[in-house]
């Protein structure tokens, strides 16, 4: 029972409520004073002189560390035991094509070096110089060895570049190989043309680029028809030709859709061959037709893809299959036809000569020929026509030297002839 409270648990007048600790303790067992007010922690004291003592403290504890720190760096930094004592405490991993020749001298600096001292990630920039170098790590291993772990470039193609033939890898970085070495390796590339080493890397790398789907498309049956590629020309990204193994007809591939446009091309090479031997070059970049070229002197021409013509045995009767008759043609002038400005070959509509492939003189063929090889009736009429108009202007020139030349004996005879070949032979009419 508390004292100065009567059991009725009433107080009684003029007693107080509490009394003062005779010891002088005014906190109670929750930690608070017996005031009533919260008990200061320790780290906050409330006299000044606490304070004082308590900053004492914590600057003898962070001296202590320091000095501590520093002592535990001057001694691994001239402890004997933590030095690299020469190219033996440098260990490599991953060397095919790289050798240690190679690799060592980026170290060069650090034999003798406190292993702690090396700067890990310059080296490692420095090893992803060397061309075959894709990825490395370095690592200290202690007391005094230095780990190095190498990923090597694997490359894709040989590059043609003048007379020297290298390698290269999918990212477009240029790689030098002897030849024996190359040919211990077994390699069996197509080759590239157009991946200079003078230009930049993101050039190169787009180039690469188009050809690395090149190889997926036409090995995603599982057929692997990339290895049937001999050479492909990327100098036009935009525009990847290609040289086959067994055919050396030159194929354009464009950009895209590269096994549907090798299909095509299987399946109609022989046919082609057959009806154009001196067949050069085939364009496969359009959707209903392909523009074959032959070589130089002859001419190209567009053969459709598909049921455009009527089918072989047709009797010669006009059918919806086949085209429609040709307009008749106006003859031509006698002044030479201006050289017409060839359209780029994406803007050719289907089922047309592709105008950037034809010979710019105005007396070139060109024929839209079908499956079964037969000229149709357009191009026949527009040769003839341009036979007839060479013929012509061929004469009509004929006659004009004549006269001028007529006209020329005139003048030595008579001073007062008109010597003008139009004078002349109007003088002979």
């Amino acid at each position: 029972m508390q004292a100065g409270v009567p059991p009725s648990g009433r107080t009684l007048p003029g007693m107080p409520l509490e009394m003062a600790d005779p010891d002088g303790d005014d906190f109670g067992p929750t930690g608070r004073s017996r005031s009533g007010g919260p008990r200061t922690p320790w780290w906050r004291p409330a006299s000044t002189v606490g304070r004082v003592f308590l900053g004492l403290a914590v600057l003898g504890v962070l001296g202590g560390l320091g000095i501590s720190a520093y002592s535990l760096k001057t001694f691994l930094g001239r402890d004997s035991r933590f030095r690299i004592a020469g190219a033996g405490n440098i260990e490599a991993t991953g060397l095919t094509e790289v050798s240690r020749a190679e690799m060592l001298p980026v170290f060069g600096e650090d034999i003798g070096r406190n292993i702690f001292f090396v700067p890990l990630g310059e080296r490692r920039k420095q090893l992803e110089q060397i061309p075959w170098v894709e990825r490395a790590t370095v690592m200290r291993l202690l007391p005094d060895q230095i780990r190095v772990q190498l990923v090597e470039r694997t490359p894709v193609a040989f590059t043609r570049m003048g007379h020297e033939i290298g390698l290269v890898d999918a990212s477009g970085v240029l790689l030098t190989m002897p030849p024996a070495m190359m040919a211990q390796h077994h390699y069996s590339f197509p080759t590239l043309s157009g991946i200079d080493p003078r230009d930049p890397l993101a050039s190169r790398q787009g180039r690469m680029a188009v050809y690395g789907r090149l190889v997926q498309e036409l090995d995603s049956s599982g057929q692997k028809l990339s290895m049937q590629i001999s050479e492909v020309d990327l100098t036009d990204p935009e525009d990847a030709r290609v040289t086959m193994q067994d055919d050396d007809t030159l194929l354009h591939f464009g950009e895209d859709h590269f096994l549907e446009r090798y299909q095509r091309f299987k399946a109609h090479i022989a046919e082609w061959h057959q009806q154009y031997p001196k067949l050069a070059a085939v364009d496969l970049r359009y959707e209903q037709q392909v523009v074959l070229e032959m070589t130089p002197g002859t001419n190209a021409v567009a053969a459709a893809i598909g049921d455009a013509t009527a089918p072989a045995g047709d009797t010669g009767k006009p059918s919806a299959a086949q085209p429609a008759p040709v307009q008749p043609v106006k003859e031509a002038s006698d002044q030479p036809a201006a050289k017409a400005k060839p359209a780029p070959a994406r803007d050719a509509a289907p089922v047309k000569v592709a105008q950037s492939k034809l010979p710019a003189p105005a007396t070139a063929k060109a024929a839209a020929i079908s499956k079964s090889g037969q000229l149709s009736a357009r191009a026949r009429a527009l040769t003839a026509r341009d036979k007839a108009a060479k013929a012509a202007r061929e004469k009509k020139k004929r006659e004009s030297m004549h006269e001028a030349r007529r006209a020329s004996l005139n003048a030595g005879k008579h001073k007062a002839a008109p010597t003008h070949p139009a004078a002349a032979a109007a003088q002979g009419q």
